[in-house]
C-alpha cells in the first residue's frame, strides 16, 4: 500500500482541526479547539460555513484554552433515531468536562445543534481500557450496523482499542437513555516512529472498507502534545484484526511530518485506489487540508 500527498493547503482561522466528514459537496471539518462546525466545499477547500455549538466567552483568542474545551476529536454521519441525517461530534473523554457532544443536523435550514452527554457511554468503555490508561477517543465511524469509537493510548504500541457498539442501541442510550448497548473491544498493534509507536487519530468506513489514519507523537501524556514525527494511513480488515499501512509521504518520497487527525474519502480513483482529504493540527493552532491518494497493492 503507499499512501502520497498531492497537496497541502492551509485552513484560516480554523484552530486544530480534529475530524473530517464529507456529505455531499460539503466537507465538514471539527477542531478541538474551537467551539464551531466547519463547512468547507470540498472541491475548493474553501470554508464557505459556520455552525456554532454552544456559547463561550472563551474563544476571543481564537483558541479555547486546554482546561475548559470539550475536545471534540471525533465526528461520524449517522442518522439519529427520529431519523434525522446529521453528524454526531464527541469529545474525547480524557477529562470530565471532554465527556460532552452534539448531533447536528446538516439539512438546509437545521435547527441548532443538540448537546449530548456522553458520560454514561463514556462510563462504560472505561473497563475495557488497561489499569491506568485514560480514556481517549481520537475517532469515530460508522458502518451500516455499529459505532466504531478509536482509542488512542500514548506511549504503547499494543494498546490501540477500537470499541465496536451497536449503532441502533447506541444511538438510542445516548438520546433517550434506558438500556445499555453491548460493548466490543478489539486490540491493535500500530507501527512506530523513531520508536514511538503511533496511535489512531481518524477513521472513515466507506465501500465497505475502514480506513485510518494514525498519527505519532514524542509523548507519554494523554492530554499534553508532544513532538510530532509523522503520520500513517492504514485500512483496517475488522474481521482478521489486521491493518495495512503506509507512511505518508510527499510525491518524492520525503516523509511528511506533520499531523494528521481525520480523514474522509473524497473519491474513488479506480479499484484499490482513493483520493483523500485529510486535515492536520499543527498544536500551535494552525490547521490544513492534505489531499491525498492512496493505493492497495497486492502482496
Amino acid at each position: 500500500m503507499t499512501a502520497s500527498i498531492l497537496a497541502e493547503t492551509s485552513i484560516p482561522n480554523l484552530p486544530s482541526a480534529s475530524g473530517v466528514e464529507i456529505i455531499g459537496a460539503t466537507a465538514y471539518v471539527i477542531g478541538d479547539d474551537a467551539p464551531l462546525l466547519y463547512q468547507l466545499d470540498a472541491r475548493t477547500l474553501a470554508v464557505t460555513g459556520r455552525v456554532p455549538l454552544f456559547e463561550t466567552t472563551a474563544f476571543d483568542t481564537g483558541r479555547l484554552p486546554k482546561a475548559d474545551k470539550p475536545d471534540l476529536e471525533c465526528m461520524a454521519a449517522l442518522t439519529w433515531p427520529d431519523g434525522r441525517a446529521g453528524l454526531l461530534l464527541l469529545g474525547s473523554g480524557s477529562r470530565p468536562n471532554r465527556a460532552r457532544g452534539w448531533f447536528v443536523h446538516t439539512e438546509t435550514d437545521a435547527p441548532a445543534p443538540e448537546s449530548v452527554d456522553l458520560a454514561p457511554l463514556y462510563a462504560l468503555l472505561q473497563p475495557y481500557l488497561a489499569l491506568g490508561v485514560v480514556l481517549n477517543l481520537e475517532a469515530a465511524a460508522t458502518s451500516e450496523t455499529e459505532l466504531l469509537l478509536f482509542q488512542r493510548t500514548v506511549g504503547r504500541a499494543d494498546a490501540a482499542v477500537l470499541f465496536r457498539l451497536p449503532l441502533a442501541a447506541t444511538l438510542a442510550f445516548l438520546a433517550h437513555g434506558g438500556a445499555e448497548p453491548a460493548v466490543r473491544q478489539q486490540l491493535f498493534e500500530l507501527p512506530e516512529i523513531a520508536g514511538s509507536p503511533a496511535g489512531f487519530s481518524g477513521a472513515t468506513f466507506v465501500d465497505g472498507l475502514l480506513f485510518v489514519t494514525a498519527s505519532v507523537e514524542n509523548t507519554q501524556d494523554a492530554v499534553l502534545d508532544g513532538e510530532v514525527l509523522g503520520s500513517f494511513v492504514g485500512v483496517v480488515d475488522l474481521e482478521t484484526q489486521k491493518v495495512v499501512f503506509a507512511r505518508l509521504v510527499w510525491r518524492d518520497g520525503r516523509a511528511y511530518c506533520g499531523k494528521v487527525e481525520g480523514l474522509a474519502v473524497r473519491q474513488s480513483i479506480g479499484p484499490g485506489h482513493w483520493e483523500l482529504l485529510l486535515v492536520t493540527d499543527d498544536d500551535a493552532g494552525g490547521s490544513t487540508a492534505v489531499v491525498a491518494e492512496i493505493t492497495l497493492t497486492e502482496p
